[in-house]
Order: C-alpha cells, then sequence, then structure tokens
C-alpha cells in the first residue's frame, strides 16, 4: 500500500485511511510519504511519489492487490496529445512542485498503471482537486441521486432522462426531475453530433488496462475536493466519505457505495464522487480489496 499527502489535513486523511484499511483488510507492506517526516527519502517529493508508484507496483502479478491513497493538491494544466475531453490535463502537486514541477496525469498512468498484469488489482483513493481523471482511465462512472452511471455522452443523457423519472417516482421532486430531463435532452442532441469525443476515444484504445484498475475519486475534473471539519478534525471530504460508507457496510457492491459517499456529501459539499476503470467494470460487484 502506498499513501502520499502534503499538509496536516491531508495528513489526517493518510491516518484515518491506514486505520480503516489495517483493521479492516490484510495489509502486507506500506509505504507511506508525509511533509511531517525528518526523512528526506519519505516526503512527498515528485522524485519520491514517482518512485513510490513504482515501488507500489514492482513484481505485480495475478492474484496481487495494490493500494494507492493520495490527499493532497491536485491542479489542472493545458493538454497536449488530444487525450482529453476538456483540453486539460489533470495533475497532481508535489511539496516540490514550483521547481521540480507537477506530476501530469499521463505520467500517473504511464509509472503507475500501463502494463499491469491481467489479474492484478489496482485500488486508488485520490482525494484532491480536478481529480475524475487523474489516472487517465477510459471508463467514468459517477452515480447520485438520480442513480446515474456514465460511460459515453450518450450514455450520460439517457441516464438524465431514466434517472429523472426515477427521482420523480420516488419522491416526486418535480423540479429536480425536469432539471434532469433538460439535460439529458441536451446531452443526447450533442452526443448526436458525433457521438463520442476523438479524445474519448483515444484514451479507450490507449489505456484500456487488462488488470482491474480502480480509482475513486474526490470531485469532477472541473471541480475542487473540500475539507470538512469532523469532531474538531481537518479531513477530506472524499476520504471521510469513502471510511464512512464502508465503515456501514464493506461489502457494498460499486453502486451502492458510491450512492452512500454522494449522500453523505449532498446538501453539505457540490463536489460529486466519482468512480473510474480500466475496463468497464460490473456494477453489482462487492467493492473489494
Amino acid at each position: 500500500m502506498l499513501v502520499l499527502t502534503d499538509d496536516r489535513g491531508c495528513i489526517n486523511d493518510v491516518q484515518n485511511i491506514k486505520a480503516f484499511l489495517t483493521s479492516n483488510f490484510r495489509i502486507d507492506e506500506m509505504l507511506v510519504l508525509t511533509d511531517d517526516q525528518s526523512d528526506p527519502s519519505k516526503k512527498p517529493t515528485r522524485a519520491n511519489i514517482i518512485a513510490g508508484f513504482k515501488w507500489l507496483r514492482a513484481g505485480a502479478k495475478a492474484g496481487d492487490s495494490l493500494i494507492m491513497h493520495y490527499s493532497g493538491h491536485g491542479g489542472s494544466v493545458r493538454d497536449t496529445d488530444g487525450d482529453e475531453e476538456d483540453g486539460m490535463d489533470e495533475t497532481l502537486c508535489p511539496v516540490d512542485y514550483a521547481s521540480a514541477g507537477q506530476i501530469v496525469d499521463d505520467e500517473v498512468h504511464d509509472v503507475l498503471v500501463r502494463g499491469l498484469p491481467k489479474g492484478v488489482r489496482l485500488t486508488a483513493i485520490m482525494d484532491c482537486c480536478h481529480s475524475e481523471s487523474i489516472l487517465d482511465l477510459p471508463y467514468v462512472y459517477k452515480i447520485n441521486g438520480d442513480l446515474e452511471i456514465i460511460e459515453t455522452s450518450k450514455n450520460e443523457g439517457i441516464s438524465k432522462l431514466v434517472g429523472a423519472g426515477a427521482r420523480f417516482l420516488m419522491d416526486g421532486n418535480k423540479k429536480k426531475a425536469m432539471t434532469s430531463v433538460t439535460q439529458g435532452m441536451k446531452m443526447l442532441m450533442k452526443s448526436g453530433n458525433g457521438g463520442d469525443s476523438s479524445a474519448r476515444e483515444k484514451t479507450k484504445k490507449t489505456r484500456t488496462t487488462e488488470a482491474d484498475v480502480i480509482q475513486f475519486s474526490g470531485c469532477k475534473d472541473e471541480q475542487t475536493s473540500a475539507d470538512a471539519m469532523i469532531g474538531g478534525q481537518a479531513t477530506g471530504a472524499m476520504s471521510y466519505a469513502l471510511i464512512t460508507s464502508l465503515q456501514k457496510n464493506k461489502n457494498m457492491d460499486f453502486t451502492h457505495l458510491l450512492q452512500s459517499m454522494r449522500k453523505t456529501l449532498e446538501g453539505k459539499y457540490t463536489q460529486v464522487p466519482m468512480m473510474s476503470a480500466g475496463r468497464p467494470l460490473v456494477l453489482e460487484h462487492p467493492f473489494m480489496i
């Protein structure tokens, strides 16, 4: 397991995630990078984070399960290779980013994900701003109160329309249902003009994985990820939502886990927890490490 952080609230996240995982799952090896450690090799610098990625995946073989948790700063820069639908690459910001540079999502994917063997599971928990596609995985899922499951623009429009009907039938909220209908129609019209973008198709062709790679992220690419005060302690809202949900039931399937995370944050934060994968997921399968 590899855990990374670079400020006080994020250090609390690392401690909380570490405590939860080690008390509920078998963890054989662990590397922790935090900026409060005196050992220079244990600080979340650019070089140490890249080295940590390589350490985590070294010698990985079928049956191995890898976990990576990042709580820290995230950013975005202009995309230069045409694989981002919004024209922006997402980034991790190490403590020395001003001198060493940010870590762009293309590099995160190339170092941590690309080439992982079939039968390996990598679970990444990314609690930072602009984190939806920080691993550059091709299949993206968002599940909120409307039970939206998004992989392509067309599917997003359809799920908006289906979700609108489901919301109205369940809670009679006509206003929210009509908002979803309007959004769904716009997405369907957009998808009719050429379908999936060339950027999305490039990502599917070049970054689909043989390994089971799953990423939980704190927000959409265009959103920021909030800090929360829980019991007088600063913590990342997404890390808190994940732990809170799994404490209720660590065997939830992916759909119910994301629903629970969304409900934990809804009404308090605007960020939408996201999930992405290296290949299509069976959403009815249980969360596992």
